[in-house]
């Protein structure tokens, strides 16, 4: 579950709710809906994300996603106003299934303050943000904002694969969204939101947009409800698949002696040679390569047997072993 972070630790300034229904003669700005299914692409991205910054700042952290709204990129451009932000455009390319616009762009927006403490950290600081920022990033941040967007891909990836096999490639950093091609001030974005707290570190919003036009060969996808739990198995289908997995048949072996012999005595060897072995009271029992337990050799109704002494595993052992495959 994606940590949950109190509410003192996040923004302010309260956000614009979804605008679901438009005005009439007015190009609708969500035309999805309620987004149930991308919403809870936001918590599992939220957890990848965390084990990403964990490693970046070498600090425990806790990460969440907040709830997603639907904006014109002019109302959010005003929402965040003039502070120093770094603007990594994501180009989208479908792998798979319904193709989307040839140049559509997702939008990583991460503060400034953040890259700047990140970058400190990266060249052996203790990751202190100056405090009067740059009015640009230098070519070192820059390239440090095009880092985090290429290992920001694969957990993208990941995170859409269930829902629709898009890839993620990172672009060129911008400190102003005005400099951004390809995506205008009335084009909707849906906006979805990450919050990065540690036990020392004030919280960080990151926010990934991306652009309705291009998810609109998802609609259907995008809105679907979330089922978490899950249906239960059939009592006759269970009771059917239980018989029939035990009645699957295993190799059992008892190892009586393992001599060991030079290759020069191996290659004088034969017809009528002995060769001497020799065993203690108990001998091994394996199942398949695994061992079952230990035994005394013997007869039983004229044939020669093993009577088993100990075991070694319990049979829930050797059911999760069935399930799970033996062990390297």
């Amino acid at each position: 579950m994606v940590n949950a972070a109190p509410q003192m630790e996040r923004r302010e300034e309260e956000r614009p709710r979804p605008a679901d229904h438009g005005l009439l003669g007015a190009t609708k700005l969500n035309p999805f809906g309620d987004l149930h299914t991308m919403q809870h692409l936001s918590a599992r991205l939220a957890r990848s994300l965390r084990g990403l910054f964990e490693s970046l700042l070498r600090e425990e952290l806790r990460c969440w996603a907040e709830p997603l709204v639907v904006q014109r990129f002019a109302d959010y451009r005003a929402e965040r106003g003039d502070s120093l932000s770094a603007w990594l455009p994501m180009a989208m390319t479908s792998l798979g299934g319904p193709p989307i616009q040839a140049d559509a762009q997702a939008l990583c927006v991460v503060e400034g303050g953040f890259m700047l403490s990140l970058i400190d950290l990266f060249f052996g600081g203790n990751g202190t943000a100056p405090d009067t920022p740059p009015s640009e990033f230098s070519p070192a941040v820059s390239a440090m904002i095009t880092q985090l967007g290429g290992m920001m891909a694969t957990p993208l990836r990941q995170a859409w694969e269930s829902l629709a096999r898009l890839d993620f490639i990172a672009g060129e950093p911008e400190s102003s969204p005005a400099m951004l091609a390809k995506i205008d001030a009335e084009d909707a974005m849906i906006v979805t939101r990450f919050g990065i707290a540690g036990q020392n570190r004030r919280p960080t919003m990151l926010d990934i947009l991306y652009p309705v036009s291009a998810l609109k060969p998802h609609g259907s996808a995008l809105t679907g409800k979330v089922v978490d739990k899950q249906a239960e198995a059939d009592p006759t289908w269970r009771g059917d698949l239980t018989r029939a997995v035990m009645t699957v048949r295993f190799p059992v072996r008892s190892v009586l002696a393992e001599p060991v012999v030079s290759l020069h005595h191996l290659i004088e060897l034969k017809i009528g040679d002995v060769i001497p072995i020799s065993f203690g009271p108990e001998v091994p029992v394996m199942v398949g390569g695994d061992l079952l337990g230990m035994g005394t050799v013997g007869t039983a109704n004229g044939r020669a047997a093993v009577q088993l002494t100990s075991l070694a595993r319990s049979a829930d052992g050797l059911t999760q072993n069935f399930h799970e495959g033996p062990q390297q």
